[in-house]
C-alpha cells in the first residue's frame, strides 16, 4: 500500500477530531448526573418527581455559563453534544398539517361562491387517497366545474389580491399566483411555530418543512408536558376584542328560548300545547320597546333574577321541566349573562346553534355572538357572554395589532399578560374603551373563542394601546400565552396528523437495552474474529473499534440524531465491517495457498477483495440512500448511521487493517490468518450446488406460495400498524400482570373497535384504536385519552389520577409510557412511500449490477433472489404474527428491515457473482457449471463466516432490545434466507438463463 504515512496521519487526525466531538457529550453527561444527584438529595420523596425536575433545571441554569473545560461551559457543550432521538431521550414528535383550505378561504375573503365551495369540499374528499398536494387537488376539482373562473370578482379577483390577480386572468395564470401565496402563508406558519418553540425552553428542538404539502415536522426531545406542547403548537392565537351586550336584553331571549323548548318537550310527551304568550314575555317585550339601551343594574338584575327564580322553582316541582332554566345559574363575574355547568355546555351550544332558536333574538340583536369564559381551575361551571356581533361576525379589533406581550403580575400578585398595540390598534382601542366608559359597558378579551376577561372601563378612554389579559393563569400558561401573542398567529389552523410521544423512563430503558445489546454484540464479534483468524483477527478488531469511534464522531459532528433503529444500523454496520475483513483475509489465505510470499499474498489479497467489497457496499448504500430519501423519523436515523457506517467501514477495513498487517509483517514475522482450530475449515470442499437447484426451486416455491396464500387470506394477511392504516396506539404499563383479552373487551365497549396486545412483559400492553381516526384537534386527543383512562381504571393502581396516568414523569412506571397517532391521509402517504422505496431500490440495484457485470443474466438472478427473499420474509410474518410472543406489526421500521434484507441479500449475491466473473476469466477452458460451482465453493467460507457474525449481532439485539424484536426478527429471517438465496436462487437463475440464451464475451478488436 502506497502513502502509508499519509493514511496514518489522516487516521490519527480524524480520530482526534472524533474524540473532540464526543467529548462534549461526556461533559454534558457528567454535569447532568451532578444535577440529578443534587435534585435527588433536595427532594428524596418518592412522589416528588416534578420538584426534582424543577430543581435539576435550576441547577443546570445556575452553572450553564460557568467554564467546565478549556473555557467551554455546559451550555456550549450542550449545543455540541450527540443528539439523542425521541425513542432514547423521550419527548414529542409531531407532524402538523397547515390547513391549505383555510388559506384559500382567507385569500378568497371567505367567499360563498358555490363553485369555490364545491371544489374545496371535493378536494377534502380526494385528499384522503391522493398523493397530490391539497392545492393541486383543488385546482383539478375546480377545473371540472363548467365555466368556473378563479379570477372571478367574488373569489380571488378581490380587493386584497388586486395587485396580483385581475378579473381577466385565466385559471392557468391564477394557479401559480395562488401557489406562491399559499407557500408564503406556510412559510409564515413555519416562522410562527419556530418562534414559539425557541421560547419553549427545549434543548435541541428540530422544526422543518416537509416538501410543498403544507406539513411541518416538529421534534422536541426531552419535552414532557404533552398537553402544553399540543396547545402551543396548535393554538391559532385568534385574539379578538368585542363589546359586551347588556344582560337585560338577552334575558328576554333566554325566556323565549326556554318557553319554546319547553313546549317542544311537552308536545313530544303528548301534552296538549296551547298557543299563549306568558305575562313575563309580554312584560319583557314592553320593557325592550320602551327602555332600549337602558343598562341600569337594577333592571338587568331583575330580569336575570326572575329567570333564576324560575330555575330554582322548577327543582321543587317534580313534573315541571324548563330546558334552559334548569341548566343556568347566576354568573360568577359581572358582565356575563349566565353560568352553566361544564358538562352542559355542549347541550347549550346545540340549542344556540339552531336557526329557529336564534330567530327568537330581537331584530336589533340578531348578530349576537355567544362565547364561554375560561374555566377556572377545578371549577365546575363557566359563564356565557353575549358579544355585539355584525353580519360578518368579525371583531372590531383583532390580535394582529399586538406588537409585544409579556407575562407579569398584577397588584395582588396574580399572573397576567400585558400587551402593547401598534398605532392603528391603539387608536381603535381608545375608541372602544371610550365608548365602554360612556355606556358603563364592558369589552371582552377573547382568545380562540374563549373569553379570558371582560373588564369594565371606568376611567375614560385608554390611550397608548397598552392593555392586559387576566384569567386565573399559572405562570406557565401566562408564559405560553405571551409567547403565542408575541410570535404571532398562525395564518391557518394547524392539525396534528401524526404524533409520537415517548416518556423519559421508557427512553432510558431503550438506552439501557440498546447499550447492552450493542456491547454484547461487539464482544461476541471481537472474540469470534480472534478465534477464527488469530492475530489477524485482533488487527481487524482494532480496526473495528476505530470504526465505531469514527461513526459516533461523525454523527456528533454532523448533528445527526441517534435513535434506537440508528443503534441497530450501527450494529449492522459492525457486521458489514467484519465482512470486509473476512473477504480480505479469505483472499489472502487463497494467495498463500498458491505458494506466494506473505508480502505478495497480502498485496494481491487486498487488491482481489477490493472489487467485491466495493460492489457489496455500494449496493447496500443504494438501499440506504432510498431509505434516507423516502423514510421519516427513526427510519432516517437508521439510514443515516448505515450510510456513515458503510463509508467508515470501507476506510478502516481497507486502510487501517492494512496498516497493522503490513507493520507486523515488515520484519519478516509470519501471519497465518487462521488458528489451529480453523486452519483446515472449508478446505477441499466440492459441493455441486447447481445439481441441487431444482430441489431448491421446489422448497422455495412451497415457502413462497404458502406465504402468498396466507397474505391474501381474509383475516390473516399482515398485522398492519397505524403507520399504514391510521389510528392511535398507546404503550400502557400496569402495576401488575394483565390479561390482554379482558382489557380488550373493556376497550371495545368504549371505543367500538380496539386491540390490546402484550408488549414485552405481561404488565405492559400495546393498545390500538381507530376511534375518531378522521378527526383531529386537541379536544379529540384529550377525549380519547380520557376515555382510555376510564376504560383501564379497573386495572390501574387505586387512586391514580388522569394526570398521573397521562403525564410523562421522569420515574414513571405505570400509565401511558408512549403513544403514537397517524391520520388516514398521512398513512396513505406512508404506504405509497414504502411501495416506492422498495420498488425503487430493486430498479436501482438491477441497473447497478447490469452496469458492473454487463450481462442482464446477472441482474435477473440478483433481482430474482431479492424478490424471493422479500416474499419469504413477508410470508413468514403473515403466517406467524398471530402466535409470536412479540410485536410483529408492519410499520415504517419493517420497511427499513425489508430494504436492509434487500441490501444484505445483494451484498451476498454480488460477492458470489464477482467470484464467478473472476473464474470465467481465469478458467476459460472449464465448462460453465464447473466454473460456477468452483466459484460458489471458493466463497463458501466467506459466506458462512459473514452470515454467522451478522446473526450473532442480530440475535444479541433481539434478546436484549425488546422494542426492536419484530424489526430484528425480520432481519434474522432475511440474513438466513439471503445467504440461502445467493447460493440456491440467484446463481441457479443466472445459470439457467445463460444456458438458454448463451453467454458470449465481447471481444475487443484493434483498429
Amino acid at each position: 500500500m502506497q502513502n502509508k504515512g499519509l493514511v496514518r496521519v489522516f487516521a490519527i487526525l480524524f480520530g482526534l477530531v472524533c474524540i473532540y466531538q464526543l467529548s462534549f457529550t461526556y461533559l454534558t453527561y457528567t454535569k447532568e448526573k451532578e444535577a440529578e444527584a443534587y435534585a435527588l438529595a433536595k427532594h428524596p420523596e418518592a412522589d416528588a418527581s416534578a420538584l426534582r425536575d424543577t430543581a435539576e433545571k435550576t441547577y443546570l441554569d445556575s452553572i450553564g455559563k460557568d467554564p467546565i473545560f478549556a473555557n467551554f461551559s455546559y451550555n456550549d457543550a450542550k449545543s455540541k453534544e450527540l443528539n439523542k432521538g425521541l425513542d432514547l431521550k423521550g419527548g414529542i414528535n409531531v407532524i402538523l398539517q397547515i390547513s391549505v383550505r383555510d388559506i384559500l378561504e382567507g385569500l378568497a375573503n371567505n367567499s360563498k361562491n358555490p363553485a369555490f365551495i364545491q371544489a374545496l369540499d371535493a378536494a377534502d374528499q380526494t385528499q384522503k387517497n391522493s398523493q397530490n398536494t391539497y392545492v393541486e387537488d383543488f385546482f383539478i376539482e375546480f377545473e371540472k366545474i363548467p365555466d368556473a373562473q378563479l379570477a372571478s370578482p367574488d373569489i380571488f379577483a378581490n380587493k386584497n389580491l388586486s395587485d396580483d390577480i385581475t378579473f381577466d386572468m385565466s385559471n392557468d395564470i391564477v394557479e401559480p399566483v395562488l401557489k406562491r401565496k399559499i407557500d408564503e402563508s406556510v412559510t409564515s406558519a413555519f416562522e410562527v411555530l419556530r418562534k414559539r418553540i425557541d421560547k419553549f425552553g427545549v434543548t435541541q428542538p428540530n422544526i422543518q418543512r416537509l416538501g410543498e404539502s403544507g406539513r411541518i415536522l416538529v421534534e422536541l426531545p426531552g419535552a414532557k408536558d404533552v398537553d402544553r406542547v399540543k396547545k402551543l403548537l396548535q393554538s391559532t392565537a385568534q385574539l379578538e376584542f368585542w363589546d359586551v351586550e347588556n344582560a337585560q336584553e338577552l334575558g328576554i331571549f333566554l325566556s323565549r328560548m326556554n318557553e319554546k323548548l319547553k313546549k317542544e318537550l311537552e308536545a313530544k310527551d303528548g301534552v296538549e300545547v296551547k298557543e299563549e304568550v306568558t305575562d313575563e314575555v309580554i312584560e319583557s317585550e314592553k320593557v325592550l320597546d320602551t327602555v332600549q339601551g337602558d343598562t341600569t343594574k337594577t333592571d338587568a338584575d331583575a330580569e336575570i333574577e326572575k329567570l333564576l327564580a324560575d330555575s330554582e322553582d322548577s327543582t321543587d316541582v317534580e313534573t315541571q321541566v324548563n330546558p334552559i332554566n334548569d341548566l343556568i345559574g347566576p354568573p360568577s363575574v359581572g358582565g356575563a349573562l349566565i353560568s352553566v355547568a361544564i358538562k352542559d355546555v355542549e347541550q347549550f351550544d346545540e340549542y344556540l346553534s339552531r336557526k329557529d332558536i336564534r330567530a327568537l333574538l330581537p331584530q336589533a340583536l340578531r348578530y349576537t355572538k355567544f362565547a364561554w369564559s375560561k374555566p377556572e381551575k377545578e371549577g365546575e361551571r363557566v359563564d356565557l357572554y353575549a358579544l355585539k356581533g355584525n353580519r360578518d361576525s368579525t371583531p372590531e379589533l383583532s390580535g394582529g395589532v399586538i406588537t409585544d406581550a409579556a407575562q407579569t403580575y398584577d397588584q395582588v400578585n396574580n399572573v397576567i399578560v400585558t400587551m402593547q398595540m401598534d398605532g392603528k390598534g391603539a387608536k381603535k382601542w381608545e375608541e372602544m374603551t371610550g365608548r365602554a366608559s360612556q355606556t358603563r359597558g364592558q369589552i371582552a378579551i377573547v382568545l380562540d373563542n374563549i373569553v379570558y376577561s371582560a373588564p369594565g372601563v371606568s376611567k375614560g378612554p385608554i390611550s397608548g394601546g397598552r392593555s392586559e389579559i387576566s384569567g386565573d393563569f399559572t405562570v406557565e400558561e401566562g408564559q405560553d400565552l405571551a409567547n403565542v401573542l408575541r410570535a404571532g398567529k398562525l395564518p391557518a389552523s394547524a392539525d396534528i396528523i401524526e404524533s409520537a410521544i415517548v416518556g423519559p423512563s421508557l427512553g432510558q430503558e431503550a438506552i439501557d437495552s440498546g447499550v447492552m445489546s450493542f456491547g454484547i454484540a461487539l464482544v461476541l464479534i471481537l472474540i469470534w474474529m480472534i478465534f477464527y483468524y488469530g492475530k489477524a483477527g485482533a488487527f481487524a478488531d482494532v480496526a473495528l473499534v476505530v470504526n465505531i469511534l469514527f461513526i459516533f464522531g461523525v454523527l456528533a459532528g454532523l448533528k445527526a440524531v441517534l435513535t434506537l433503529p440508528g443503534i441497530a444500523g450501527i450494529v449492522l454496520t459492525i457486521g458489514m465491517s467484519v465482512d470486509a475483513n473476512v473477504l480480505i483475509f479469505e483472499r489472502i489465505k487463497e494467495e498463500l495457498a498458491k505458494g506466494k510470499s506473505q508480502v505478495d499474498a497480502i498485496k494481491d489479497g487486498f487488491n482481489n477483495a477490493l472489487s467485491s467489497i466495493l460492489d457489496a457496499n455500494i449496493t447496500t448504500g443504494l438501499t440506504g440512500l432510498i431509505l434516507l430519501f423516502f423514510g421519516t423519523g427513526p427510519i432516517k436515523g437508521f439510514a443515516t448511521t448505515l450510510l456513515i457506517g458503510i463509508l467508515t467501514s470501507l476506510f478502516t477495513a481497507i486502510f487501517i487493517t492494512r496498516l497493522f498487517i503490513d507493520g507486523y509483517g515488515k520484519n519478516g514475522k509470519e501471519l497465518a490468518f487462521s488458528t489451529a482450530a480453523t486452519k483446515n475449515l472449508f478446505k477441499n470442499i466440492n459441493i455441486n450446488f447447481l445439481a441441487k437447484r431444482k430441489i431448491a426451486y421446489v422448497i422455495s416455491g412451497i415457502i413462497v406460495v404458502a406465504g402468498l396464500v396466507s397474505l391474501f387470506t381474509p383475516g390473516q394477511g399482515l398485522d398492519e400498524g397505524v403507520d399504514f392504516v391510521g389510528g392511535r396506539t398507546y404503550t400502557v404499563r400496569f402495576a401488575q400482570d394483565v390479561v390482554p383479552t379482558d382489557v380488550e373487551k373493556d376497550l371495545v365497549a368504549v371505543f367500538g373497535s380496539a386491540q390490546a396486545k402484550t408488549l414485552g412483559a405481561n404488565n405492559q400492553l400495546k393498545i390500538t384504536t381507530k376511534y375518531k381516526v378522521d378527526e383531529t384537534g386537541e379536544e379529540v386527543d384529550s377525549e380519547i385519552s380520557n376515555s382510555l383512562f376510564t376504560a383501564l381504571k379497573p386495572y390501574l393502581t387505586d387512586g391514580m389520577t388522569y394526570a398521573e396516568f397521562s403525564n410523562g414523569d421522569e420515574d414513571k412506571q405505570v400509565g401511558i409510557m408512549s403513544s403514537r397517532k397517524v391520520g388516514p391521509t398521512i398513512a396513505d402517504d406512508i404506504q405509497q412511500a414504502a411501495f416506492v422505496s422498495v420498488i425503487g431500490s430493486l430498479i436501482v440495484v438491477f441497473l447497478y449490477i447490469l452496469f458492473r457485470f454487463r450481462r442482464w443474466q446477472f441482474s435477473l438472478g440478483a433481482v430474482a433472489a431479492v424478490f424471493h427473499d422479500v416474499l419469504v420474509v413477508l410470508g413468514v410474518f403473515s403466517i406467524t404474527w398471530k402466535f409470536m410472543p412479540f410485536n410483529m406489526e408492519i410499520d415504517q421500521a419493517f420497511i427499513a428491515a425489508i430494504l436492509t434484507v434487500v441490501g444484505y441479500s445483494l451484498n451476498d449475491t454480488v460477492v458470489v457473482f464477482d467470484r464467478i466473473r473472476e473464474y470465467f476469466a481465469e478458467h476459460t477452458g472449464w465448462s460453465l457449471d464447473k466454473n460456477i460451482n468452483g466459484a460458489l465453493n471458493s466463497t463458501l467460507s466467506r459466506t458462512l463466516n459473514t452470515s454467522l457474525t451478522t446473526l450473532l449481532v442480530l440475535i444479541a439485539i433481539f434478546i436484549f432490545a425488546e422494542p426492536l424484536r419484530g424489526f430484528m426478527f425480520s432481519l434474522i429471517i432475511g440474513v438466513l434466507v439471503g445467504t440461502y438465496s445467493s447460493l440456491f436462487i440467484a446463481t441457479p437463475v443466472m445459470y439457467d438463463t445463460v444456458k438458454k440464451v448463451g453467454l458470449k464475451e465481447k471481444k475487443k478488436t484493434e483498429e
